[in-house]
């Protein structure tokens, strides 16, 4: 069985919409805007693509990471992996950037219970919070920035459900203020 590991930039209030500078939010790119560069914060980034053994998005993701993540050569490593986009309306793949579409939670859970290394989620703030409601998020990789933005869409659903334990196995806090944290989902 697969792990699936939910992989964020979020602010301290929770927010992780358009870390990078996308357009159509007050605040799009937070997080090169709002604290001096630290490599050494990045560090988890470089690990997650070594050991992820495939990168699972949402739609909209999938549909902003297609046209440049192709042409990034920090990203070769995930350009290399198998990818898989969770939609209920995309009608096909984007052939610069090929993917399997699975249509929903219940599939990517057929999904995890295949051979092979953990699937990677990364942005995908709707499919992350519906997997973490479904119960089948084992691990986040979480890089908190010392800001709050108020408005914007958040990592965790505001659903009311049972509580759920998570255990701190990895956490440094770096010069410009950004936490690494990584927890795994106690079951």
């Amino acid at each position: 069985m697969r792990d699936l590991i939910v992989t964020a930039f979020v602010s301290v209030d929770g927010v992780m919409e358009a870390p990078g500078g996308e357009p159509g939010y007050r605040n799009s790119g937070w997080t090169v805007s709002s604290v001096e560069m630290d490599e050494a914060a990045f560090e988890i980034k470089g690990r997650e693509q070594d050991e992820a053994g495939a990168l699972l998005l949402g739609r909209r993701s999938y549909e902003a990471f297609a046209p440049v993540w192709p042409r990034r050569e920090e990203f070769a490593g995930y350009n290399s992996k198998p990818r898989y986009v969770v939609s209920t309306t995309l009608t096909e793949e984007d052939p610069r950037w090929p993917a399997t579409i699975l249509r929903t939670v219940e599939d990517v859970a057929e999904l995890k219970r295949t051979e092979g290394g953990p699937l990677s989620v990364h942005g995908s703030a709707t499919l992350g919070r519906s997997l973490a409601d479904a119960g089948l998020v084992d691990r986040y990789h979480l890089l908190v920035f010392p800001v709050l933005l108020g408005a914007g869409r958040r990592l965790f659903s505001d659903t009311d459900q049972d509580l759920t334990r998570l255990g701190l196995v990895e956490h440094e806090v770096y010069a410009n203020g950004v936490q690494k944290q990584v927890f795994d989902v106690l079951r």
